[in-house]
């Protein structure tokens, strides 16, 4: 009991923190959005399903844009990940615990109660936001989030988010944190839609689709801050 008391106090706080942080580096960077009006590229298609790469679960926080009135985003079960759904808290987003997996491990990381936690938070009208890959495969695309998008018709937004100003780390996914007093930019690629009656086939030529815009949509993001992807080797690793 004391150790879990212990545990959601190093949550709290350090959760608290990180939200403080992403705060200020929100307010201290010169933000170019593409496109520029990322709204009119939404518009009457919300609730949309903001799709990232592994290492950005904080920084898309940024990219969403003012006609999202709330946002849930998926998070891993791992008790490490607990201080990023409480940063999601204070920043006024709903955490979804779970992730994606190989087939025969999905089930023990809660993945299939997540896709339905997160089904239910696009039927109510609320936009969430997900990694395409899944943990240890990065920049190599899951089918849960096409069989999500597929089930609730919700198009799904490839989104990139960087700062001139950033620590890049050696981390399995290439993790990015942005640092104050510089520019950032955010990159929405056109949404793409996964139709109600697709097939395994059909799927799979999506899933392709989705890393290839997701890949380009990170090169554009990076080159428009004078940097290259740190991930972009990554599929296959």
């Amino acid at each position: 009991m004391a150790g879990e008391r212990w545990r959601f106090l190093v949550d709290e706080t350090l959760g608290f923190a990180i939200a403080s942080y992403l705060r200020l580096v929100r307010a201290t960077n010169r933000f170019t959005r593409v496109p520029a009006d990322v709204d009119a590229l939404i518009a009457g298609r919300t609730p949309v399903i903001v799709a990232m790469w592994h290492g950005q679960h904080l920084m898309t926080t940024f990219a969403w844009p003012r006609t999202i009135m709330r946002m849930a985003a998926l998070i891993s079960r791992h008790p490490d990940a607990g201080i990023q759904a409480v940063a999601l808290r204070h920043l006024g987003v709903d955490a979804v615990r779970g992730s994606g997996g190989r087939a025969h491990r999905s089930r023990e990381k809660g993945g299939g109660p997540a896709l339905i936690a997160l089904k239910r938070y696009l039927e109510q009208g609320v936009s969430v936001a997900m990694t395409a890959d899944v943990p240890k495969w990065p920049r190599t695309a899951g089918l849960g989030i096409l069989t999500l998008a597929k089930h609730t018709r919700a198009p799904i937004a490839p989104t990139a988010v960087v700062c001139s100003r950033r620590i890049d780390t050696k981390s399995w996914d290439r993790a990015s944190l942005g640092l104050p007093f510089g520019r950032a930019v955010v990159v929405v690629a056109d949404l793409i839609e996964v139709p109600h009656d697709a097939d395994n086939e059909a799927l799979e030529a999506i899933r392709l689709k989705l890393e290839n815009v997701l890949d380009a949509t990170y090169a554009r993001a990076y080159a428009l801050v004078g940097a290259k992807d740190p991930g972009a080797e990554l599929r296959g690793t």
